[in-house]
């Protein structure tokens, strides 16, 4: 355990510590004592709910197309990157295809993925649950969803990667890396929306139906749809893999917690609301002030990187009382974990249906599992990805 999590004194450097994003809860009870904005390692960090949700909600004084996040891209990732009032066309052609309806389409399928990868590792009684699960099936959907062979999953993988989580010992050479990363992710849908445009075969998916929409009477250029299918890939291909690491985590060190769903799978979609509230794999997103602004009575310079802490606004007992306890049953749930204001996540009913289906039909065919023994869960930071999350159970049929 790292001082940042033993010291009853607030450090600012915790928000990006290994250590602090394994329990980070009372790392940021302890910054919520200190004010709604505290001091974090890139510039000012909001923490309390209220201020987060201002910050959220007022794109015209917090941007997020002022390079809030450089990721060493060259188009903007769209919808996230654009502020009003460009957003809001974005989002009227993004929408629809991401509504519930549409994604309860998919339903069948992920069900299939999600017992297609248990039927890999049950009858050995053990699995790598990072990558013999979380990685594979929200991956598995997206490549579906863009209509790409799940061939070049590892490619997809890599490119990831190389943004998310970059090589290098210092900030120039990180920036290096993902500058890298993000020419390779640039070029491959540049050619292949060239490929598809050259095509007489049409296809039914996301895609394709990019290369017809329009905008005020405008197709979409090269570059939108390279911005789109960009963030597609950050919000596709991790941040689902980062919550159902950490909701699995927390399940297997938590057996009383974990015989409630078992006992009654119906709260299963409150457990999946109560989880992304208390484990907020996103911790934090980040906004530029426009303008010289306070943000409850603290000044905040024009031009400045505004840390946003999602996991510290959803555990704060001034908004929520009881926010310290989990609560798998808690209805009504109004998280921030996918965000808030005109930028909230894009993709929430599709992963909030994805992380339903894969507790449902893991907990149907495996109800007790525990840590692998010896097994010390190492966390990164930003982003709460689990390195390592070997669980082990009882294999069918091995108690006669």
């Amino acid at each position: 355990m790292s001082q940042a999590q033993e010291s009853e004194v607030f450090e600012p450097e915790g928000f990006m510590d290994s250590d602090v994003s394994a329990n980070p809860q009372p790392y940021y009870r302890r910054a919520q004592a200190e004010g709604a904005v505290v001091a974090g390692t890139f510039g000012p960090q909001v923490v309390r709910r209220s201020a987060v949700e201002y910050v959220l909600q007022h794109p015209e004084e917090f941007s997020s197309a002022m390079q809030a996040v450089d990721l060493g891209q060259s188009v903007p990732l769209i919808p996230l990157q654009v502020d009003p009032p460009n957003h809001r066309n974005y989002r009227r052609l993004l929408d629809p295809i991401f509504a519930p309806r549409q994604m309860n389409l998919l339903e069948p399928d992920i069900t299939r993925l999600v017992n297609e990868r248990i039927d890999g590792f049950i009858d050995t009684g053990r699995c790598e649950f990072s990558d013999e699960l979380a990685v594979p099936l929200p991956s598995a959907v997206f490549l579906r969803l863009v209509g790409l062979p799940l061939s070049q999953l590892d490619l997809f993988l890599s490119m990831k990667d190389g943004i998310l989580r970059p090589s290098g010992s210092d900030l120039d050479e990180i920036q290096a890396s993902q500058k890298v990363a993000a020419r390779q992710i640039e070029e491959y849908f540049a050619e292949v929306v060239k490929e598809r445009k050259a095509s007489a075969d049409a296809q039914d998916d996301i895609l394709s139906l990019f290369l017809t929409s329009e905008i005020d009477g405008q197709r979409l250029t090269v570059d939108e749809i390279v911005g789109i299918c960009f963030l597609f890939i950050l919000a596709g291909l991790d941040t689902v893999t980062d919550s159902l690491e950490c909701f699995f985590a927390y399940l297997a060190q938590h057996p009383d917690q974990r015989r409630r769903i078992v006992d009654d799978p119906s709260i299963i979609p409150s457990t999946v609301e109560e989880l992304l509230r208390w484990e907020s794999p996103v911790t934090a997103v980040a906004r530029t002030a426009v303008a010289d602004v306070e943000i409850d009575g603290c000044p905040v310079s024009k031009g400045s990187s505004v840390g946003v802490s999602i996991g510290a606004a959803n555990i704060d007992e001034d908004a929520l009382p009881g926010a310290f306890t989990v609560d798998l049953a808690r209805n009504p749930n109004k998280h921030l974990a996918f965000g808030g204001g005109i930028h909230r996540c894009l993709g929430s009913h599709l992963a909030r249906m994805e992380l339903r289906i894969a507790l449902r039909e893991w907990h149907l065919r495996i109800p007790d599992y525990s840590l692998a023994p010896g097994t010390e869960l190492v966390y990164q930071a930003g982003l709460r990805q689990i390195d390592s999350l070997p669980l082990v159970f009882a294999a069918p049929g091995s108690q006669g």
